[in-house]
């Protein structure tokens, strides 16, 4: 059944319940393989997740390590895409051939596994799909930068995704289906079209997470964004008009937000012309009106304002 996925789990239990819990969302087509006694009876993992159209994502950290046991893992007819994001996961195929992703790595896998394990408090995303839809990666692994821009948009999509995912109608869900497998295409093959507008979303996204942790940093611009995600300016221009703002204008408006929380807190007693600094405004003046434009009252009015 289609539909979102999401379990904490720990204790005497703990992997018994997140078996039954995976089997009751995910069904038989991606069962869950074996696993070794020393998993099982340490299990303790969060997993956020969904099913859609044939596909599986699934946000998974493990506290403990975890490894699988026995004869063969997953189906011939699937392509893995692991992204990790902190620890790693280690990887052999029935031929003898054994493949790490650490982290920072994503790495990719089509065919049956042999087994697969991960180290201690490895958090990893991992994107299921049919082979066929991925060509030419039957047999083979691949393994790049888990920042590289497609997969930042592959992760951006599929976060958004996971939070609509209950609500979407049946067209929703297609389209959504669809751009998380033109963006697993692109991050298998290196390469991104530029002008698919289904990628719009998930190219926003993204562009918003980048400036979002950048916005203290001078260099922060569309063009500097643009750069790190491996895309035209124009292009990225036309993802964000598509949701009625622009690049520039949600830097803008996300620096105003944290100078306001800044004013609020006043950390070590910083000045105004403090605050207008740190989040890159020109000057005080600058800044005053700005944050009058926004919120209709100038910084030192605002401070003065009882809330």
């Amino acid at each position: 059944m289609d539909g979102t996925f999401s379990v904490s789990l720990s204790g005497d239990n703990a992997f018994s319940d997140f078996a039954r819990a995976w089997q009751a969302r995910m069904g038989e087509k991606f069962a869950l393989p074996p696993y070794s006694r020393a998993t099982v009876a340490g299990f303790q993992a969060r997993s956020r997740g969904f099913r859609l159209r044939g596909l599986i994502f699934n946000d998974f950290e493990n506290v403990a390590a975890l490894r699988t046991a026995g004869p063969g893992v997953g189906a011939e007819d699937h392509l893995r895409l692991w992204i990790v994001h902190r620890g790693g996961w280690r990887f052999g195929e029935p031929r003898g051939a054994e493949h790490g992703a650490p982290a920072g790595r994503f790495l990719v896998q089509a065919g049956r596994l042999s087994y697969f394990a991960a180290m201690p408090r490895t958090a990893a995303q991992v994107l299921v799909l049919p082979a066929a839809e991925i060509p030419r990666t039957r047999g083979t692994a691949s393994s790049g930068r888990a920042d590289a821009a497609e997969v930042r948009l592959l992760t951006a999509h599929a976060t958004m995704v996971s939070q609509v995912l209950d609500h979407l109608e049946p067209v929703g869900m297609d389209a959504a289906r669809e751009t998380l497998a033109e963006l697993a295409r692109a991050v298998v093959h290196g390469g991104l079209d530029d002008v698919e507008p289904r990628l719009a979303p998930a190219l926003a996204q993204a562009a918003r997470d980048l400036a979002d942790r950048r916005l203290t940093d001078p260099e922060l611009s569309p063009e500097a964004v643009a750069r790190q995600l491996n895309v035209s300016v124009r292009t990225l221009q036309r993802a964000f008009a598509a949701e009625g703002q622009s690049m520039s204008a949600y830097i803008r408006e996300r620096r105003l937000d944290e100078a306001r929380r800044a004013l609020i807190a006043r950390p070590r007693r910083m000045t105004i012309a403090e605050i207008a600094a740190r989040w890159q405004f020109a000057d005080s003046s600058h800044f005053a009106r700005a944050f009058r434009d926004r919120y209709g009252r100038t910084p030192t009015d605002y401070v003065a304002t009882p809330r």
